[in-house]
């Protein structure tokens, strides 16, 4: 018998809309990931880029565990030497909340050319409205 491999061609892309309001940044960045990479699909290959679009709204009303938001920090390096720079989480999420979900998925995403591919699929919005009403997503609930 042989293994289904999934076409580019082939794949049926829909639209799913995530309230992110309450929900623990860990748990949402690893749904997000799932539907962006496709693994929620029977015709998931892993080579193949069959996840579909992901917006996320309400991004500043996600909730870290335990002490995080003062003891976590997004460290990043600048290229220079000693250039090792540290944000803590609490600045991160007062000045763009949307780069705290967006940091979180790209963890969880494969570090390769597909999964930049996967990543431009995921919208966040620090609000309640988006403006891709033209695309008809759904509620996504989980």
């Amino acid at each position: 018998m042989k293994s289904y491999m999934a076409k580019p061609e082939e794949i049926e892309r829909k639209w799913h809309v995530i309230d992110a309001e309450g929900k623990v940044l860990g748990r949402l960045a690893t749904e997000i990931a799932t539907l962006l990479r496709g693994k929620h699909k029977p015709i998931y290959t892993p080579h193949v880029d069959t996840g579909d679009f992901v917006i996320v709204i309400n991004a500043d009303k996600i909730k870290l565990t335990g002490k995080k938001l003062e003891q976590k920090q997004y460290r990043y390096h600048t290229g220079y030497p000693g250039g090792l720079k540290a944000v803590p989480y609490r600045r991160l999420m007062d000045r763009s909340p949307e780069r705290v979900i967006q940091l979180a998925v790209k963890g969880m995403m494969p570090k390769n050319r597909l999964g930049r591919q996967m990543l431009k699929k995921l919208k966040v919005y620090r609000g309640s409205d988006h403006r891709h009403e033209a695309q008809q997503p759904e509620m996504y609930e989980f």
